[in-house]
């Protein structure tokens, strides 16, 4: 496995971490995937992760939370949140503290490869120059 940055994926749900990770492959994207926050911030180096897609709600840490440690680790990583809730509240509070992004599960491919072209990966390698 290439050592060079990747997206990290973190996410509880085995069947959403593996979706996610199969769509990056798919796009040539470099991904690793954690089911925990604890596991990726255990893992998290400065530059080794180019962009995080996190689920909200998750046992121990959350993704609000996870978004106040990486700002605080002064990490410009850019932070995409995945979530169940349909709450606007809930969705501002995941911008207000930082998130480029937040999505309401089901995710649709298109509208995360959206969020990833706007931070400038090409997301047509993988896939013959697109659908």
């Amino acid at each position: 496995m290439s050592n060079s940055p990747r997206i990290a994926v973190v996410d509880d749900d085995e069947a959403v971490r593996e979706s996610l990770s199969d769509l990056l492959q798919v796009l040539d994207l470099p991904c690793r995937s954690f089911d925990r926050a604890e596991a990726f911030l255990t893992a998290y180096a400065s530059g080794a992760f180019t962009c995080l897609i996190t689920d909200l709600r998750m046992p121990g840490i959350g993704g609000v939370e996870l978004l106040r440690r990486m700002k605080a680790l002064g990490g410009p990583m850019p932070v995409i949140v995945i979530t169940s809730s349909t709450d606007h509240s809930t969705h501002r509070d995941v911008m207000e503290n930082g998130a480029m992004a937040c999505l309401t599960k089901p995710i649709r491919d298109e509208e995360l490869i959206h969020h990833l072209r706007a931070l400038g990966y090409d997301c047509d390698k993988g896939r013959g120059g697109g659908r």
